[in-house]
């Protein structure tokens, strides 16, 4: 079994533009694998495109707010986890 770790939180989203403001509590990097989570809705995707304050990056540290494209709609309040996760168990 994979332990889950928390690396951020989704503050907003833009619907327009597809991007979520995440405020990171681990590092993130372009190229890893993350998964979205809120409640019983989840998804993973490749961290592709990452910008702090308009500018591109590549890495980003604890503590930061980040702009990330995503590939699905989420909501403020979406947990952010390092890793693709198995899906949930339905009930």
């Amino acid at each position: 079994m994979v332990k889950e770790k928390e690396i951020g939180v989704v503050t907003h989203y833009y619907d327009k533009a597809g991007v979520a403001v995440i405020e990171l509590v681990g590092a993130l990097k372009a190229g890893e694998m993350i998964t979205m989570r809120r409640g019983d809705t989840q998804f993973s995707q490749e961290v592709s495109s990452m910008q702090i304050e308009h500018e591109q990056v590549a890495t980003a540290k604890r503590g930061t707010a980040i702009g990330l494209k995503v590939d699905q709609e989420v909501r403020p309040g979406t947990k952010v986890y390092r890793g693709e996760l198995a899906e949930p168990v339905p009930a």
